[in-house]
Formats: C-alpha cells, sequence, structure tokens
C-alpha cells in the first residue's frame, strides 16, 4: 500500500454536512498566488458579502512572506469557479507585489504581460504539456511496490488496467474541477512511467496561457490533498531507468495557422536554435539543472547540449507534428520545457525570441541552483 496522508483518512461525509449548509448572500474567495520559489503555490480565503462579476469587485489582499516581515501585496488578476467550495465562491490568481508596490522578485507575469501586449496583434496561441508524478507522502510514487521496482517502461502511456494505470481517479477528478473552474483543459493521458500522468491546457492566448496552467496546477495539489497523495513536478523524480516529466510548450501564430503558415513556423524554429543555451536557462526555475537529468538524448528525449528539429520527431528539441507538415500551417512543438518550469517566463521567452526578434540576453532570477525561496523583501 502507498502511503497516505493522515488528512485523508478523516470522514468525508461528516465534511459534506457543513459544506452543504447554506452561506446566505455571502462568498467565500480564495486567493491564489506562487510562492518566492516560483514552483509551490499558497493560498487564503476571505468572505464577501456579495458575489463578485469582474475582477475589478475583487479587493487586493496583503500576506507576510515566510522569514520576511515586510508585507507582501496580493493584487487580483484572474477569477475563476471554485470547483471544491462550488458556486457562488471564486478561486482568484493573484500577482504578488512588494511593500513598495513593485512586482516581487518571482512575480514573471508582470514582464511576461508587457511582452503579450507587445504581440498581440500576432494574436499567439500556446497549449502546454503538464507532467507530473504521483508520490505517497513518503516520497515513493504512488502504487509501486513497496520494494523493488514496477514492470519496465512500455506498457504505461494512455494505458487502461488496474496493474498499469495508477492513480486514474485523482486524474478524472482533476479533469472535472478544471473544467468546472472554467481553465481552458483539453485532455489528459497517462504516461510512460508508472503513476505518471500528463494534462494539457490550451490553446490559451498570450498571458492567458501562464494563467490557467498555474490555476490548473493548484486544482492538481488541491485534489491530490482529498486524496492524501502528493503531485510532484519534480523533471526527474527516479534515477535510473525511468522517463522524466516535462512541460512541452505548442506554439502558434496567426501567421502560422494561415495557408503556408510552414514557412513562418521554420523562420521561428531558426531562431530557437540560435539562443538554445538562453531558452535551457529559463526552462526550468533552476536555470537548467533541474533539466540536465531529463535532456539525455535518450528514449523521447532531445540533448540539452544540442538543438535538433524534425518532422514527427519526438527526439528532437522541436517537433513540427506530422500533419501540420502536411497541411503546411499550424503550430510547432518545444520539448524542452520542465515539467516544473514557470509558464510565464517560457511563454515569454517564446514570444521575444520567435516574434519580437529581439537580440537581448534573457535576464531572470531564479534564486540559486538549490532551489532555495527567494525572499519577497
Amino acid at each position: 500500500m502507498s502511503c497516505v496522508s493522515e488528512s485523508s483518512q478523516l470522514n468525508k461525509v461528516l465534511r459534506q454536512r457543513y459544506l452543504s449548509l447554506p452561506q446566505g448572500d455571502f462568498c467565500q474567495v480564495t486567493y491564489v498566488w506562487i510562492d518566492g520559489c516560483g514552483v509551490d503555490l499558497f493560498s487564503k480565503t476571505r468572505t464577501m458579502d456579495y458575489e463578485p462579476k469582474i475582477i475589478a469587485d475583487i479587493p487586493e489582499w496583503d500576506f507576510s512572506q515566510q522569514g520576511s516581515s515586510a508585507e507582501m501585496l496580493l493584487v487580483p488578476i484572474c477569477m475563476f469557479r471554485d470547483p471544491f467550495l462550488l458556486d457562488p465562491n471564486k478561486l482568484i490568481l493573484c500577482e504578488v507585489l512588494n511593500h513598495k508596490g513593485e512586482p516581487a522578485e518571482s512575480n514573471h507575469r508582470n514582464s511576461c504581460n508587457k511582452v503579450m501586449e507587445k504581440v498581440k496583434d500576432l494574436h499567439p496561441w500556446f497549449g502546454m504539456e503538464q507532467e507530473y508524478t504521483l508520490l505517497g507522502v513518503d516520497g515513493h510514487p504512488y502504487g509501486w511496490p513497496r520494494l523493488g521496482f514496477p514492470k519496465p517502461q512500455g506498457m504505461y502511456n494512455c494505458s487502461v488496467g488496474a496493474d498499469r494505470a495508477f492513480g486514474r481517479d485523482i486524474m478524472e477528478c482533476h479533469y472535472k474541477a478544471c473544467l468546472y473552474a472554467g481553465i481552458k483543459i483539453s485532455g489528459t493521458n497517462a504516461e510512460t512511467m508508472p503513476s505518471q500522468w500528463e494534462f494539457q491546457v490550451g490553446p490559451c492566448e498570450g498571458i492567458e496561457m501562464g494563467d490557467h496552467l498555474w490555476m490548473a496546477r493548484y486544482l492538481l495539489q488541491r485534489v491530490c490533498e482529498d486524496f492524501g497523495v502528493v503531485a510532484t513536478l519534480d523533471p526527474k523524480p527516479m534515477t535510473g531507468d525511468w522517463n522524466g516529466a516535462g512541460c512541452h510548450i505548442n506554439v502558434s501564430t496567426e501567421q502560422m495557422r494561415e495557408e503556408g503558415g510552414i514557412e513562418h513556423i521554420e523562420k521561428a524554429i531558426e531562431k530557437l536554435s540560435k539562443r538554445h543555451a538562453e531558452h535551457i536557462r529559463v526552462y526550468d526555475p533552476s536555470g537548467g539543472e533541474n533539466n540536465k537529468q531529463r535532456l539525455m538524448g535518450l528514449r523521447v528525449f532531445s540533448s540539452i547540449h544540442d538543438f535538433s528539429a524534425g518532422v514527427a520527431n519526438r527526439r528532437a528539441s522541436v517537433r513540427i507534428p506530422l500533419r501540420v507538415a502536411q497541411n503546411k500551417r499550424g503550430y510547432f512543438e518545444d520539448r524542452r520545457p520542465a515539467a516544473n518550469c514557470d509558464p510565464y517566463v517560457v511563454t515569454c521567452a517564446m514570444a521575444r525570441t520567435c516574434m519580437l526578434e529581439e537580440e537581448e540576453e534573457f535576464k531572470w532570477d531564479f534564486g540559486n541552483k538549490n532551489n532555495d525561496c527567494l525572499m519577497l523583501e
């Protein structure tokens, strides 16, 4: 048996008795924000005496970052329905500002939004494929034997069956929660390593991509909390001959989607080839260190050291899907981002390289290579 949390063993039927109580005209509003590491999510809830209809109805709030005496400001930027407390209650994704009213060091949405405004006439669409791995609270992969290992890879991708699909209930509940919330989730599947799953978000235009993926990650953690397990975005959760976890990004502009758009796709890929090292550095929150064990040029992974591209080639850095090559328009897929990447940073880098033709080197501060949190102060 996998080791699950104590809280998941509490009486859920008893809990429902209280959750179903009427709440009158009041509304519970849960603020969600990204922590100083740029990896984890936090939340807290307040009562409002009316149901907010637009984001402008939500007041700003504050919190104190762990290890810091300075207050931080939560600025609401995106509202979703709450699949846990149900209507009329809301989930609010927030940007974090410091006590001076400036974007916190981990607030990459602010700079991403400025770039997306510059390229909005190109109508950039993004889709991201979020892989994650289910673990017990002891860190052991959910459903794996307590001693030894499951059968080798080759039978788990898109699999069906109790001996190979571990944690399907979690995946299904997360999918439904995203649909209820209004997140643009477009699909899901079991992945190559047992206990590893993937969901896709998109197409989303511009800044919406990061907003929806971050909230989908929050819902994933909350669903897993109910089941007593942990969803990790570690790009290489298990050493040895087991697949890592990525967050492939699919990219398309209006020109790429038009007749003959393959020419613009190929031009974008050529630009990416010239900035391979820079993109690797921003494709995980540790400046590329997290991706080193994943991008080894084995199985369906490219090499972290060399850029490659090809049609229908899942071992390339960037893939042109077969149908896109046949139709000569559509999108391309960059397979390098790690599962724990910041979607604001990845989409911003993609826009700067492929749509703005900037030559200035990317400058983002992700803290140190040991993943220590940035202190927001």
